[in-house]
Formats: structure tokens, C-alpha cells, sequence
């Protein structure tokens, strides 16, 4: 596979909007995205670095010119295969005002073209299931991470090494339906696969990398990706259509599956009291950094989300995280408490295919004599800044800075505290 392929990305800058203001590299959690001028009008652009970048969508997220945009398909993506197939997180249930009854939700993505209508959500009370067991059977690999934020795996993957081996084995969601929806519907129909084409509706653009560009697994069975934006303003329409109807569809899971939407369902899913649940990437840094230093133990499982409030906060949705949080456990109360089940065993695609190792993507040197005396540049080129992180520079922080100016990408003149004494300097003399 080719190096630029191993980094396709869903964010995207778009060059034309961005002022060089400092909100996107302040939030950035893996400092992937500098402040540069531009060589065409020599004006300061945000510049994103591909090795660094998760896709977590933060910058998105507080763009205030909209500069940062999510790449995913179009709805007209499935027009040329003869069979359609939608997969429904969790997520996108709390998207609507009032809604009591998911087959409602299912019934209008059927009236909207799809032949049929898989909950992801089924899935993940499969995994839950199996989670449970996987707990049990390996007290050894406790604390057991999460793996269905997507983001988080890659954070852990470039930021966190030492943390794989506590990644939870099992494929996420959408990944195990996915595999379960195409085999149902070549069995039913008699279709090959080729001629099935299954979409996601997708809360986030960590999703959609992650589809593209799957790690664990060789190929996604997923073959489009919409955004859950563009998917809700068609939706209102056939509900309203729908909803006076008969319903056709029939729930496929139950409170667990639909609680994985929100933060602190998945953990509730493994029904053990020694867990942690955390959202928002700034929390989620901090307890993977706790983690890492061993401050954090005696725990059975640890689910973290990227977005606030978990997969309700993604920046393709379009309800506000934490109202979304309350409607989907009004629609989770209608629910019988699961109904995927696995017959307590391990089930066929559960698991990831190969481990997800580690990407050395910020070491400074070639090797490790390069990397230690680069190192010892850094170290003295911190000493002359102000420590002040103030971003003006263009980079985040004053040791982003020293790592920029070791690696060739900067100079010491652009720490604006250096470039004011040497202007002084040069005055007085």
C-alpha cells in the first residue's frame, strides 16, 4: 500500500476560509495543525500535518470560519448497485424531537429508497455480550479499553503504545453489522455481493476514516458514508409519512445496543460496577495520560469518546450533544433491556483480524542517536523561549516550536518574544 494511503483523512482545510486565527491549534489533541504563511499571498493558513491528525473532528468542531470541513460520500453513492442497505447507529435516533418508536426511523429510511434497514446497535449489544465474557475469560488484559471510538484508537495507536495491548479485540459496531447485513441479505436474495451496497449513516468524520481506511481489518464491508446531517432533513419528511402507518420493521435490539450512543452506555453494556466513562477529547487525553502513568487501576473497563457526550456530539450530527443524551434514553425506555443476543459465546467476525500496533509518526531523528542529540537541540532551544504557549508562533506550544525549528519547518524568529529583542537589540544598536 502506498505511503498516502496509509493517512487518508476525512478533515480537510479548506484554504479559501481560513484566517490563521489559533482556535484549531489549541484544540488539536495530537498539536497535528500549525499556523503558516502562505507561500501564494504570504498570509497565515493553518496547515495540517496528515501523520498527525485522528480525525477526531475538534477542529470542526471550533472552526469559527468553517475553514475545517469532513470529506464523506453523497447520497447517490448506492445508485448503482441493485440492492440497498442502510446501517442506523444509535446516534441517530436522538436526533428527533418526540420520537417513542425506532421502527419509525427504519420505516422512513425504507420509504426513502434503502430495501432494508440494519441497526448498528444490534451489533454492539453482540459485543457487549461478548465483552462480558472477554472480561471473565482475561483478567490479565484488564483494564479493558474501549476500541469503537475510532479516534481514540488512532490516538492510542500514535500517542499511547504502551496502552494497545489493553485495546479491546473485538471490531466495532458497525463493522460486525456491516459483515452480518451482507451475509443476510446474499442469503435472502441470492444476490452476490457486488451488487449489495450497504451505507452508514455516520455522526462523525473518525467514522469515516475509519470505514476507508480501516484499521484491524482488511476491508470494510461498508461502501458509502453519509453524513447524519444530510441524511435528517429527507428524514423529517417520510416520518411524518410513515408514522400513521402500520409499522413494518421490527426493533432488533433493546436498551444496551441503544445506549452505546451516549456516553457511558457501552460501559453500562458490560454490567460491571468497576468501570470509567469519559468524553470530550480533552478528558479523554487526561485519562489516558493518568493511564499511562499507572494513577488510574482496579478497573474492569474504561469506554472513551472523543466527541462530548459520545457518538450524540459528533460534528455531523445536527442536535445539540447533551439534549440528544436525553432523547435517547427517552427512546431507550421503551425498550425491552436487550434483544441480540450470542448465546454467551464468541461469534463469527468479532474479532479484529490482526493487532492494531503502534505508528511512530512524532519521533525527531532517523534513529536513535539522530533522535537523542535532536532532542538535546530541543531542550536548548526551550530554554531561550517564554513558556508562555501563546500559539503566536504558529505552533502550539513553545516545545512544538523547538521541535518544528530541529526538524527544518521553522525559525527562532518566529517566536514573537525572540523577534521583539532582536528588533530592540538591533535599535539600540
Amino acid at each position: 500500500m502506498a505511503e498516502v494511503e496509509k493517512f487518508f483523512h476525512s478533515v480537510r482545510l479548506d484554504k479559501s476560509k481560513c484566517k490563521g486565527c489559533i482556535n484549531c491549534l489549541k484544540r488539536c489533541p495530537t498539536q497535528a495543525i500549525r499556523v503558516r504563511k502562505s507561500k501564494s499571498d504570504n498570509m497565515p493558513r493553518a496547515v495540517i500535518t496528515k501523520e498527525f491528525c485522528i480525525d477526531c473532528g475538534e477542529c470542526i468542531r471550533v472552526c469559527p470560519h468553517h475553514a475545517k470541513l469532513a470529506i464523506y460520500d453523497a447520497i447517490s453513492a448506492l445508485s448503482n448497485f441493485e440492492y440497498k442497505v442502510a446501517l442506523v447507529p444509535p446516534a441517530f435516533y436522538a436526533q428527533f424531537n418526540n420520537l417513542e418508536d425506532t421502527t419509525i426511523v427504519l420505516d422512513a429510511l425504507k420509504s426513502m429508497g434503502f430495501d432494508t434497514v440494519y441497526e448498528v446497535s444490534a451489533a454492539a449489544e453482540q459485543i457487549s455480550e461478548m465483552t462480558r465474557k472477554y472480561i471473565k475469560d482475561n483478567p490479565d488484559k484488564l483494564p479493558l479499553i474501549s476500541s469503537a471510538c475510532p479516534a481514540i484508537v488512532r490516538l492510542i495507536r500514535i500517542k499511547f503504545p504502551n496502552l494497545l495491548t489493553h485495546l479491546s479485540p473485538f471490531n466495532a459496531p458497525v463493522d460486525l453489522m456491516a459483515f452480518q447485513a451482507r451475509s443476510d441479505v446474499m442469503e435472502k436474495t441470492g444476490l452476490p455481493s457486488e451488487k449489495i451496497g450497504i451505507a452508514f449513516i455516520s455522526p462523525c468524520p473518525a467514522k469515516v476514516t475509519a470505514l476507508k481506511y480501516p484499521l484491524g481489518i482488511e476491508k470494510s464491508d461498508v461502501n458509502a458514508i453519509f453524513a447524519m446531517k444530510d441524511i435528517y432533513p429527507p428524514m423529517l419528511t417520510y416520518m411524518k409519512l410513515v408514522a400513521s402507518e402500520k409499522n413494518i420493521s421490527v426493533p432488533t435490539a433493546g436498551r444496551i445496543g441503544v445506549g452505546w450512543g451516549s456516553s457511558g452506555g457501552e460501559a453500562g453494556g458490560t454490567l460491571t460496577d468497576s468501570y470509567l466513562s469519559t468524553d470530550g477529547i480533552e478528558n479523554v487525553m487526561k485519562v489516558l495520560e493518568a493511564l499511562e502513568d499507572r494513577k488510574i487501576g482496579n478497573l474492569d473497563f474504561i469506554e472513551l469518546n472523543a466527541c462530548p457526550g459520545g457518538c450524540v456530539g459528533g460534528v455531523l450530527t445536527v442536535e445539540n450533544p447533551y439534549v440528544a443524551q436525553a432523547k435517547l434514553k427517552k427512546v431507550a425506555k421503551y425498550l425491552p433491556v436487550a434483544v441480540a443476543h450470542t448465546s454467551g459465546e464468541y461469534i463469527n467476525n468479532a474479532f479484529i483480524e490482526k493487532p492494531i500496533e503502534y505508528k511512530s509518526v512524532f519521533s525527531l531523528g532517523s534513529n536513535f542517536m539522530e533522535s537523542l542529540w535532536m532532542m538535546g537541540q530541543v531542550d536548548e532551544l526551550i530554554k531561550k523561549f517564554p513558556s508562555k504557549d501563546c500559539g503566536a508562533c504558529g505552533a502550539p506550544t513553545c516545545n512544538a516550536l523547538a521541535e518544528d525549528i530541529v526538524r527544518g519547518k521553522a525559525k527562532e524568529s518566529d517566536c514573537v518574544f525572540i523577534n521583539r529583542e532582536n528588533i530592540i537589540n538591533e535599535e539600540i544598536f
